[in-house]
């Protein structure tokens, strides 16, 4: 089922106009949100809580449903991945870059990336491109995908109400702090393991290709985010590629200066955009493989 998961994600991805459980989750949150401010770390954490159970608990529901439980729990296994769509979209915004149509990338970036894009050059908008690619393997792919393969269906889909929830209250400003510190925290653990291993696939990719990564320097780079998931991926994207990730960048008006990442002052260019999603189906592919194996054998 793991495998046929991932096949519907990379040929059907997204498809537009289709109902999404993530939607659902979403539309979840922002009803919550009222009710949650009234004191926003203990009802926070309770909304974190419950709707990881909830989501969890109508997975299973469904999974178990006479004659279409096996098709439901195939749906939700695919609805919860999101490496095809990620590919798609990232691979737009490159296209677009390679027409030089610097409007149409910086409006196909705005999409995928918090930070603010319409002054983005044609190098910032390539470079906030490769980070979000590679950030998101993990994200919206490895991480779902390991599990699935530890705690099915109900596992993903758990896994899924976190970082559903990170992703809208996840942020340290003052209106968010405190609601999504349990989410953010949540997240930042259920991803530990995924993040390194998206990192391990993309070395191997790398060094099947003949490029030398050295993982201790890697995980120099990685350590020196504030997030303890994030610069994982990242890293061993910017060295297996051999481009720079990191800088200056622009969140809601505010400027943020992030650790440098990958080889200094090596530029993000449509080539090295295009040899990145490469590496990133290769290596999640793989990584979904072996965990495909170690679930065979366990």
């Amino acid at each position: 089922m793991l495998l046929g998961c991932v096949a519907l994600d990379l040929i059907l991805g997204d498809p537009r106009g289709w109902p999404h459980p993530v939607r659902w989750l979403g539309r979840s949150i922002e009803a919550l949100e009222p009710w949650a401010r009234r004191a926003p770390l203990v009802r926070g954490a309770l909304v974190t809580v419950g709707l990881a159970a909830g989501a969890a608990l109508v997975a299973h529901a469904l999974a178990l449903a006479p004659v279409l439980g096996d098709v439901a729990a195939l749906y939700l296994g695919y609805a919860g991945l999101a490496l095809g769509s990620l590919v798609r979209e990232t691979r737009a915004v490159r296209r677009a870059l390679a027409a030089g149509d610097l409007e149409a990338a910086r409006a196909g970036l705005r999409l995928l990336v918090s930070r603010d894009t319409a002054h983005l050059d044609r190098d910032g908008v390539a470079r906030g491109l490769a980070e979000t690619l590679a950030e998101n393997a993990n994200d919206a792919f490895v991480a779902p995908v390991f599990w699935l393969a530890l705690a099915g269906v109900e596992g993903l889909w758990a896994y899924k109400a976190v970082s559903t929830l990170d992703s809208m209250w996840g942020y340290r400003t003052e209106r968010f702090e405190r609601l999504g510190k349990v989410a953010a925290r949540g997240d930042d653990v259920l991803a530990f393991v995924p993040a390194r291993l998206t990192a391990l696939g993309m070395l191997a990719v790398a060094w099947a290709r003949g490029r030398r990564v050295s993982l201790r320097e890697v995980a120099r780079q990685a350590r020196q985010l504030e997030s303890p998931n994030a610069g994982w991926p990242m890293a061993a994207a910017a060295h297996a590629v051999g481009a720079a990730m990191g800088g200056v960048d622009r969140y809601q008006g505010e400027i943020k200066h992030k650790p440098l990442l990958g080889p200094e002052g090596v530029p993000w260019t449509v080539d090295r955009l295009q040899e990145l999603e490469g590496l990133v189906l290769a290596a999640s592919v793989l990584v979904a493989v072996a965990l495909v194996g170690v679930r065979a054998m366990s």
